[in-house]
């Protein structure tokens, strides 16, 4: 008989003791070593057959699978333009925030055509039913299917050509040990769904829960396993969500979709042009817009600034929407090359709309609203600015200079400051917009407040 082994897993990091500690040594948590029983496999005498055979490149027959639209817009454009079939997905979302109520409405779409299972492993029937009234889906094939074991979801699932797991974190498979919820558990069950997606042609989403962090509950190797993880964000009490794809092996990792969430359940937001900025900007400093690039969409993206004088020793760094590295790398680099103080400040930054901007042509914004509201000089709501930033000051060219253009000049800006070695990508548009060329941060400072001297 095999012997029974014990060992701790850390539920952040999936780390595995030998013994149990109050503290991970690997990710430093503390309280998240749980107990976990394992039993080795029997030695086998004789060598397993393999399952599959390798195949020459020129014998595989490409296959052509026409996308699946969801019926709601925004949800197919974060996706690449909808569903790829026998995929498996990933949403994830603080508590609260619609993941629910984002796939209750997909799955009611989808229903009408396609045979769909609905596994709720947390809600009753019931209370999938009342979201179901709410939202107004009554699919004809629309099934819901109240089930914790894995074993039996994957049983009932053969008739089915789509399946919602709400959540993975609820889950289990009843030969393994751990609780649901635990890394084992997590890790095992994320393994199966997929096998169960690839070898029996089934297309797969699954709700995730996060932490504190905003990180999908669980080892990482949850968020490799799947095809497409999307990231359901927005603040509670504001009706705005963002779904954000951080992984697409069918699309773009970058696509951005905006929507509202109604007592009717969640709509997709069309015109979100005027979502990222505020209608009175240009009237207080510390605000400029930034033309980002979302995927294959362009976004205007206001940058807003604060700044109020340090009590205490030590200046205060606050980003909303902003890497806090590089919110202080912009800051030693105006101090420097730009000569503007900001020792005696604090300072607060934030990307309006809750949207999270990590592309380098967002540098040259932030530099300008930090100068901005340096000098409390407000800069003109019709002007945009966009390009990197390194660390000598140089402004550096970025990519997609003319769809940003293009984009500014459709929503009516009349002015933009962009790095000079884009000027001549983008000089056609001279007789529509006003086109302000840099080569250093320096200058766009220069040019909209006045010269500053050391």
């Amino acid at each position: 008989m095999a012997k029974i082994s014990t060992k701790y897993v850390c539920q952040e990091c999936g780390s595995i003791s030998p013994q149990w500690l109050g503290k991970c040594p690997y990710c430093g948590k503390f309280g998240t070593l749980v107990e976990e029983t394992e039993t080795p496999e029997e030695v086998k005498g004789s060598i397993s057959v393999p399952t599959s055979n390798p195949t020459l490149l020129k014998d595989i027959k490409k296959e052509n699978y026409a996308r699946i639209k969801t019926g709601i817009n925004e949800f197919d454009t974060v996706l690449g333009g909808g569903i790829v079939p026998y995929s498996i997905v990933l949403i994830g979302g603080d508590p609260g925030i619609g993941k629910s109520t984002i796939l209750t409405q997909i799955f009611g779409n989808l229903s009408k055509t396609e045979k769909v299972l609905y596994v709720s492993a947390e809600e009753s029937l019931s209370h999938v039913k009342l979201r179901c009234d709410r939202l107004g889906v009554n699919g004809e094939h629309f099934t819901v299917l109240n089930e914790c074991r894995l074993e039996h979801i994957e049983k009932i699932s053969k008739d089915y050509d789509f399946i919602v797991i709400d959540s993975i974190q609820a889950i289990y498979l009843s030969d393994f040990s751990g609780s649901a919820g635990s890394v084992g558990q997590v890790r095992e069950c994320a393994s199966r769904l997929m096998r169960l997606a690839k070898s029996n042609k089934k297309t797969v989403f699954v709700i995730g829960h996060v932490t504190k962090d905003g990180n999908i509950a669980g080892p990482k190797v949850l968020e490799h396993i799947m095809d497409t993880v999307l990231y359901f964000e927005g603040e509670p009490q504001d009706s705005l969500k963002v779904l954000r794809a951080v992984k697409n092996r069918f699309g773009s990792a970058q696509e951005v979709g905006v929507f509202e969430m109604t007592e009717e359940g969640i709509k997709e937001v069309k015109d979100y042009n005027g979502v990222f900025m505020s209608e009175d900007r240009g009237a207080q400093a510390g605000s400029v817009v930034t033309q980002s690039i979302s995927g294959n969409r362009c976004m205007p993206v206001e940058i807003q600034c604060l700044m109020s004088k340090t009590v205490f020793g030590l200046p205060r760094r606050m980003p909303l929407g902003v890497d806090y590295n590089k919110m202080v790398l912009i800051l030693a680099v105006l101090e420097r090359k730009a000569y503007l103080p900001f020792f005696n400040q604090d300072v607060y930054l934030n990307a309006m709309g809750g949207i999270k901007i990590s592309e380098p042509s967002a540098d040259l914004a932030i530099a300008l609203s930090l100068a901005s509201a340096n000098k409390n000089v407000a800069v003109d709501k019709s002007l945009t600015a966009f390009g990197e930033l390194g660390l000598t000051g140089e402004v550096r060219a970025v990519s997609f200079a003319e769809k940003r253009v293009q984009n500014a000049i459709k929503l009516g800006f009349k002015a933009v400051i962009l790095p000079k070695r884009n000027y001549d990508s983008v000089k056609k548009y001279a007789d529509k917009i006003e086109l302000i060329p840099v080569s250093y941060v320096s200058q766009a400072v220069k040019k909209l407040f006045g010269e500053n001297k050391e």
